[in-house]
């Protein structure tokens, strides 16, 4: 039974020096930003996929969207949505709505308190990302970071649709 490429396979291209500590540079810093902007919406009782359903459904025409392009819009899987999206309505944050067009469509829906709750924490959010991120880079550290990580999300973006 084949279980793929031996870690010694002579064509594997091994990650130079440099390479390495690029990547886990990256690594680290993904991790570390992320948690500390959990860490930061904690006080308001969110996640990170909480915040970013909020965003979603606040930017959204009518504060709504279909549970499946939702699931695309946040990356997870159209069960994990679900049990996401239960506990926000048990917080009182969204809704689900029938698709009228599509009996078994649902929307999400942003409720009048997950909208308060948007412009409450949205302010802290931004300061987050300010302090934590933005303001540790120069504008031209800025502009490299996005030319450097363009080309990657591109093509991460493209094989989206074929997985």
């Amino acid at each position: 039974m084949d279980s793929g490429p031996s870690p010694h396979d002579s064509a594997t291209r091994w990650l130079s020096e440099a390479e390495q500590c690029a990547w886990r540079t990256y690594l680290e810093s993904s991790k570390l930003l992320m948690h500390q902007l959990e860490k930061d919406l904690q006080p308001f009782g969110l996640t990170n996929n909480d915040y970013e359903i909020l965003v979603n459904l606040s930017e959204s025409a009518d504060k709504r969207l279909r549970m499946s392009d939702l699931a695309a819009a946040t990356l997870q899987s159209k069960s994990r949505l679900s049990h996401q999206i239960t506990r926000m309505e048990n917080a009182g944050l969204v809704r689900r709505e029938n698709c009228e067009s599509d009996r078994r469509g649902l929307y999400a829906v942003l409720t009048e308190d997950g909208d308060r709750t948007m412009q409450q924490v949205a302010p802290h959010h931004v300061a987050s990302v300010r302090r934590h991120f933005l303001d540790t880079m120069s504008s031209d550290q800025l502009a490299e970071l996005r030319a450097a990580l363009t080309p990657m999300t591109q093509e991460l973006r493209g094989r989206r649709g074929k997985i």
